[in-house]
């Protein structure tokens, strides 16, 4: 029974280990993965009981089900973490993508196994083997395929929204139901899935640490000329200030104040994450600059303060893109420390179940 376990289980965990350990920018910290984990668990749940009724109410066999319904139903409801990070713009490039995706995914083939588990008696170890290598590993790989095309195409059309992410959950959809048609035998279909699958992700893996370097390096540069310039008495003169400055006639002086004040910050938060970058591909751990929270509730204030309209109005003169946008949860998760989730909790639970204080 232990060798079963282990044969369902730890063949999708250790690739995922391999890919947290491919990430040289360590983009994605351990507890974003652990996070993500327990959503592709409580995705599986999900869908474990939404089969339970829809396949006896269909009227389809399980084969016809697993081909044309259950990719339908298991991949929507594993993207749906998916998007709420993309959205919340947590996702910088392909690799965390992929990283987070794939995490969602083995959440989901962990709790599908341990079903199965304790569903199936008298399997043969060989019959885990394909479970843990094939579907599992499958599981793994569709949703973070549907992660990177995610991440691309919203990266191509940033005016879309979230309807850009059909197209990629149509494609892991179809992807998943062939996987389900193959005619050969399960070995060999996991054999085919083994191969096929270390080969993209390197590729994707190699395009995004190559776009990282690009952005890391070139933006770095950029960033502190730019800020060189804001800072300069005359900026006044250039044509960002001059911009500025007309911007006066349509918002109070103080909010064109913090336009300004924002600009500053957004630019000195780019440099430091795009400093941390380059630290952690050299293999060092920077410590965290002390006034860095102090920073990052400067950037939500001034955000606040300034209003959609004045950020609006801002577009045009700000440098920082939105991929830029998120070294903001880049640095906040750093600043956090391993600790980060234990303290969230705590502060919940105090603030949820504290005896109010007597008056």
């Amino acid at each position: 029974m232990a060798i079963s376990v282990a044969a369902a289980l730890l063949p999708v965990l250790v690739f995922l280990a391999v890919l947290f350990l491919m990430d040289s920018f360590k983009l994605v910290p351990l507890r974003a993965v652990v996070v993500a984990l327990c959503a592709g668990a409580v995705a599986a749940l999900a869908a474990l009981a939404l089969h339970d009724w829809l396949l006896p109410a269909s009227g389809l066999s399980p084969r016809l089900f697993s081909r044309y319904v259950a990719p339908i139903t298991e991949e929507t409801v594993k993207a749906i973490y998916v998007v709420i990070v993309l959205r919340q713009r947590r996702l910088g490039f392909l690799v965390d993508a992929a990283l987070v995706g794939f995490s969602v995914g083995t959440g989901f083939a962990l709790v599908e196994n341990i079903d199965y588990l304790r569903t199936v008696h008298g399997g043969s170890v060989a019959l885990w083997l394909v479970r843990g290598f094939g579907p599992a590993i499958l599981h793994g790989a569709m949703t973070g395929l549907f992660a990177m095309l995610a991440k691309s195409f919203s990266e191509r059309h940033p005016d879309r929204g979230i309807l850009i992410t059909a197209p990629a959950l149509g494609v892991v959809i179809v992807l998943h139901s062939v996987f389900n048609h193959f005619p050969m035998p399960p070995i060999l279909a996991t054999c085919v899935l083994l191969i096929a699958l270390p080969i993209v992700v390197t590729v994707a893996f190699e395009r995004s640490e190559r776009a990282t370097r690009e952005w890391v390096g070139e933006g770095l540069d950029l960033d502190v000329e730019l800020l060189n310039l804001v800072t300069s008495p005359s900026f006044g003169q250039t044509r960002l200030g001059q911009y500025l400055v007309q911007l006066r006639e349509r918002f109070p002086g103080t909010v064109v104040a913090d336009m300004f004040c924002l600009l500053r910050v957004e630019l000195e938060l780019a440099i430091r994450a795009k400093g941390m970058l380059m630290a952690r591909e050299a293999g060092l751990d920077v410590s965290v600059d002390p006034d860095l929270k102090a920073k990052l509730q400067e950037l939500r204030y001034l955000q606040h303060s300034i209003g959609p309209t004045g950020l609006l109005a801002l577009k045009p003169l700000r440098v920082t893109s939105e991929r830029d946008i998120w070294h903001a949860y880049l640095l906040e998760q750093a600043g956090e420390g391993a600790h980060a989730p234990i303290r969230r909790v705590w502060r919940f639970l105090r603030r949820h179940f504290e005896a109010p204080a007597p008056r």
